[in-house]
């Protein structure tokens, strides 16, 4: 539901993602000796070097053009529904999204896993009047797509055809969107590969890292850090998947965005005819959910069978209306979120200490992202690694940013942001997303501003603010008895058990 359209660097996708996977490559433990005494060959290649820097440092750079994207044209019903609409003649497709509020943050405790089996078996239970093998076939027909799914803040139902096609398709779209019926033995489906997730979740170092930093981060039983159980996917009953249909799935409760080659005054009374007599229904509340900082210490998961370690430091984030948005971005893009940071640059280029490394004041649309910094390294270099990443904590306060790094952040943001926003589409879901959450209309155009106005002070000013070495809560997973030194080198150490309940056991509290 919520795309995060920030930039992806080496560290925001596995974030994003939610694991954070070790880049295969072996991490140098030593330097090689330097030649001493240089060849001659050497010394002209270093004097060409010098030349060919100033000879970039001297051109000229033209200004970024303004960033004006397409803007959809936005109609909402007298039922409520908000639908946008924008052309793209590109290619003779179509593409609809609609975003449903109602997401898993709404579960109940004794039934989490519900939002992510409805979502896989919206779509392959089928119409009421036509099973989902059914539907399969008659869009496999006509290469379209129908698709639905559900995430932490609500449903998703897709669809993609050729123009030719959109009328039939539609008239699909329409009867799965408000005449589902989640056949049984579908449901049953989904929830085998639900059960399977969780029979596998501990298989990956990365993905144990990612799932237990953000309980840490947000509380193991919070929505935004629960994971589903045995127990609870048991629990989810036909009745419930009704019950949130007939809960959420109102006109007035989700948005569709349209985009594709079709006149958008012909597409709108199509849109009118199908969509406007529709009844509304209940008014959507979110769920408010309380957050509580990590606490701070030191924490270790057990896992023998592996020889490297995956290490997170947690700490409260901000959400991406907070004032402090822009210079996080800059202070991430300088700390751990590029090739260039000082984390990559320095414990993994330099020390070769990281199979990957990154870390910055991350940022959701919804609720508050978390402050993280992330190393994964041998399991010999453990505790060296966890130095590392407090010293250069440290080293954001005690060697404060220079003008080089302020422009160079500042133009590797806005240099790429186009990219993010390089097709009609991705435009319209990301106004899409500012609607569904309530931000302005035009947030997307504050950005390359925002940015651009991050100034040193700023960015030294969020660093005092969020980098604070007493706040953070540090996860080790790996195998102990592997480490350079024992935890308890930093204080008392507090074991989580991951051990997954079985069958029948109570959900965990």
């Amino acid at each position: 539901m919520v795309r995060n359209y920030f930039r992806l660097s080496v560290l925001g996708f596995a974030l994003m993602a939610g694991a954070m996977m070790p880049v295969v490559m072996t991490a140098q433990t030593s330097k090689p000796a330097p030649a001493p005494h240089p060849a001659p060959a050497a010394k002209a290649d270093a004097g060409k070097s010098d030349a060919s820097a100033a000879d970039l440092e001297a051109i000229k750079r033209p200004a970024l053009p303004p960033f004006k994207p397409a803007v959809p044209k936005r109609i909402q019903l007298a039922n409520g529904m908000v639908i946008f609409l924008m052309e793209d003649h590109e290619l003779p497709l179509i593409d609809a999204n609609a975003l449903i509020h109602g997401g898993s943050r709404g579960e109940p405790a004794d039934k989490v896993g519900l939002a992510t089996i409805f979502g896989v078996s919206w779509r392959t239970g089928g119409t009421k009047t036509r099973t989902g093998d059914e539907l399969d076939d008659l869009l496999e027909a006509r290469a379209a797509r129908v698709e639905t799914s559900a995430d932490l803040n609500g449903s998703q139902m897709q669809l993609s055809c050729l123009k030719g096609d959109f009328d039939f398709v539609l008239d699909i779209y329409n009867d799965l969107l408000r005449n589902p019926d989640f056949r049984q033995n579908k449901i049953d489906l989904a929830k085998d590969q639900v059960r399977t997730t969780i029979a596998r979740r501990n298989d990956d170092l990365g993905s144990i890292a990612a799932r237990e930093s953000g309980k840490l981060g947000y509380g193991a039983q919070s929505p935004f850090a629960r994971v589903p159980e045995y127990a609870t996917v048991a629990a989810v009953t036909r009745e419930d998947l009704l019950g949130w249909h007939a809960r959420f799935v109102h006109p007035n409760n989700m948005i569709l965005g349209v985009t594709g080659d079709f006149d958008s005054a012909d597409m709108e009374a199509r849109l009118r005819r199908m969509f406007e007599s529709w009844p509304a229904g209940a008014e959507y509340k979110k769920t408010d959910v309380t957050i509580t900082p990590p606490r701070p210490g030191i924490y270790a998961i057990e896992k023998s069978d592996v020889n490297q370690s995956e290490i997170r430091m947690v700490a409260a984030g901000i959400r991406r209306d907070d004032p402090d948005y822009y210079a996080t971005q800059v202070l991430n893009e300088i700390f751990g979120g590029s090739f260039s940071s000082r984390l990559f640059s320095n414990l993994r280029s330099r020390e070769g200490l990281a199979y990957a490394v990154g870390g910055g004041v991350f940022a959701n649309y919804g609720h508050p992202g978390l402050t993280l910094a992330i190393i994964g390294t041998k399991s010999g270099t453990t505790v060296k690694a966890i130095e590392g990443l407090y010293r250069e904590i440290d080293g954001m306060h005690t060697h404060p940013v220079t003008t080089a790094e302020i422009q160079k952040a500042r133009d590797s943001l806005l240099n790429s942001f186009i990219f993010e926003f390089d097709t009609r589409q991705k435009v319209m879901f990301a106004r899409m997303n500012y609607e569904f959450h309530g931000y302005p209309s035009d947030f997307l155009e504050r950005y390359p501003k925002g940015v651009a106005a991050v100034t040193a002070a700023d960015v030294e000013r969020v660093a005092a603010k969020y980098l604070d070495k007493s706040k953070f809560a540090v996860l080790v997973v790996g195998k102990a008895a592997d480490f350079d030194k024992p935890l308890d080198t930093f204080g008392k150490v507090t074991t989580i058990d991951i051990t997954i309940p079985q069958p029948g056991a109570s959900p965990p509290r």
